[in-house]
């Protein structure tokens, strides 16, 4: 069934053309990619299929009565809304009525829980509730009163994304949805979007993102659009049979070129009407060899300063802001050309552990030492502060004139800028006419200019495109220095990364060995034993000579038995109360109680549950 239809879409900016006469359509139930190169107008794409910009011609088509939702890479939220009211915002009938509960519990008033709660049960949406909050609990959304205006960006992305999620439309357009998600997130949204009823068009740099969930990836190169029926590892090697058979044709088209343009200049008589149609061919063939095969790679061979023997030692550092640690005694001694991951979740301090290391902010106690010959080459999230006014070339001439690519090596800012991918027509372009991934790409230039030996990067993944991506992972894994790296990026990370720090509770950190994907092996290797030790730790061995527990005392088997009468009754309760609250028969205060004694049983339910689960060890 289709359910998009874009024919002639056309779309410039001034003088910049970034499509010509795209068609394509889109049918229920795939999921869609979109992959380009940085300022060829995949974001503009998503915005005029999102309804926020408008095509210069052509149309789209989607079918009648489907929803579309939606998620920009900067997200319009309304800062003086509180975070409930910007989630349930919705004409949906059942997110209202879910706030409308989700209000009255809040305030305890009777009358508005017993309206609320026949709503809930006349629209079936109890289920629904408990959707929600899984996406709000996940995505770490949980201060519902805060004003929209107090979050951060990525908070504020995170909270358009739950929107978005909640409410399910049939076509669901998300550009970088998993900017601003730290790793957990990521693997979480991965798994969610897999079982989503909604249809999926993206743009991600996430290739194990990609990999996993796209089964259509589209192409815009050169103007034009490539149709790849598969995923990520699929439109690798169906590209690259592309560009091969396009180079192979290119090769004749040139070859036959260079004969029909010696009978053009040496047969002017030849220009009669009979010989027309070769003419017109002639003009076709020229127009193909002046094509650009724009297949060029980023190349980074950019020399790096000597590195000594001493770099960075880390002797018992500390730093917490308030009642939050996010460093607590922490030791480490780097070796050289050694490259480290960090990762953790959103707000654990990793862009802070940059910070301290670089010199920007102070410690609480302990010392780090930084070796002579040490040049750090920092990346930061917020490091792109071009003067917009300026044009690019001025950017890099500013820096240097002359970059060292050692072994005798030179290039000058205009053949460096080239091997950045920015063609001659946009040297002398104004930085504010730049997208966001060419001016972080630009960034990066100015970074490694400046022949660093100890790279450290914030987020370098993020709205750089893939090719960019691709490149850059070449040169980081033949860089001839230590690089410290926080990155979501899973395969990024995979590989780059040694070794990680993984940022764990009360400012610890554990020193991992292995890339990220290793570590993700490990930990779920690690949970089933964790929770059997977390089961067998409360019983306790009173006999001394005893050295291992291999059944029940008579007591402990009486309390086993005890258990499990009790929790049966538990739950006949719990189902009563539920009936209670969902047949509409209480009224008042009855509901208040019914409701505080439901959430009673479910925590007694949870103690009385863990306590079994411990004694059934040895219950056989």
């Amino acid at each position: 069934m289709n359910y998009l239809q874009v024919d002639n879409l056309s779309k410039s900016y001034g003088d910049l053309e970034l499509f010509k006469n795209l068609s394509f359509t889109i049918d229920k139930d795939q999921r869609v990619a979109l992959i380009a190169k940085n300022g060829t107008g995949k974001t503009s794409l998503l915005r005029i299929l999102g309804g926020k910009d408008t095509q210069d011609a052509g149309n789209i088509i989607f079918r009648k009565d489907i929803t579309v939702g939606y998620l920009e890479q900067e997200p319009i939220v309304n800062p003086e809304l509180t975070v409930m009211d910007e989630v349930f915002q919705s004409s949906n009938q059942v997110i209202a009525a879910i706030k409308e509960y989700e209000d009255a519990c809040n305030t305890h008033h009777p009358d508005k829980l017993d309206t609320a709660i026949h709503q809930m049960d006349t629209l079936k949406a109890w289920d629904f509730e408990v959707r929600i909050k899984q996406i709000l609990a996940q995505l770490k959304i949980t201060q519902l009163e805060q004003k929209v205006g107090e979050l951060s960006g990525g908070q504020q992305k995170r909270l358009a994304l739950a929107n978005l999620l909640i409410n399910e439309p049939d076509i669901l357009i998300l550009d970088e949805p998993t900017n601003h998600l730290d790793m957990d997130m990521i693997e979480w949204l991965e798994g969610y979007l897999k079982n989503t009823k909604s249809t999926l068009i993206m743009v991600t740099h996430d290739r194990y993102f990609l990999d996993r969930i796209c089964d259509v990836i589209y192409e815009l190169d050169n103007q034009q659009l490539y149709r790849y029926r598969g995923n990520y590892s699929y439109f690798l090697e169906k590209r690259e049979e592309r560009i091969l058979n396009q180079n192979i044709e290119l090769d004749k088209a040139r070859s036959l070129y260079k004969k029909e343009l010696d009978w053009f200049n040496r047969m002017p008589s030849a220009r009669s009407t009979k010989a027309k149609y070769r003419i017109d061919s002639f003009y076709e063939i020229q127009d193909v060899v002046s094509r650009k095969n724009n297949q060029d790679e980023v190349k980074l061979d950019v020399q790096s300063a000597r590195l000594g023997s001493k770099i960075i030692e880390m002797e018992h550092i500390s730093k917490s802001f308030g009642e939050t640690a996010i460093l607590n005694d922490f030791t480490y001694k780097f070796n050289r050309f050694e490259k480290i991951g960090v990762v953790g979740p959103n707000g654990c301090g990793k862009s802070t552990f940059l910070n301290l290391i670089s010199g920007l902010i102070p410690l609480d106690s302990g010392k780090i030492e930084i070796g002579s010959t040490v040049v750090f080459g920092y990346y930061t999230q917020q490091g792109i502060q071009f003067d917009e006014n300026k044009r690019v070339i001025d950017v890099i001439q500013e820096l240097s004139e002359d970059i060292n690519l050692g072994d005798g090596n030179r290039l000058s800012p205009t053949q460096f800028l080239n091997y950045f991918l920015f063609p001659p027509s946009m040297h002398y372009a104004y930085v504010y006419k730049l997208s966001g991934g060419e001016k972080r790409r630009l960034f990066l230039m100015t970074v490694l200019m400046k022949n660093p030996n100890f790279l450290i990067l914030d987020e370098p993944t993020n709205d750089l495109d893939i090719m960019t991506l691709n490149v850059l992972e070449g040169y980081l894994q033949n860089f001839k220095g230590c690089v410290l790296i926080v990155s979501h990026d899973r395969y990024f990370m995979d590989k780059i990364v040694d070794h990680l720090f993984v940022f764990e509770d009360n400012g610890q950190i554990k020193d991992f060995p292995g890339n990220y994907s290793q570590y993700r092996d490990w930990k779920e290797e690690q949970t089933p034993l964790r929770k059997k030790v977390e089961k067998q730790q409360p019983v306790v061995v009173e006999n001394a000579d005893i050295k291992e527990k291999t059944k029940l005392t008579f007591k402990e088997k009486q309390e086993y038995e005890q258990l499990s009468h009790e929790m049966e009754q538990l739950e006949i309760e719990k189902q009563q109360l539920f009936n209670s609250l969902s047949d509409g028969s209480l009224q008042g205060e009855a509901i208040v109680k019914v409701s505080q004694r439901y959430a009673e049983i479910n925590q007694l339910l949870d103690q009385k549950g863990d306590r079994w689960l411990q004694l059934s060890e040895f219950a056989s």
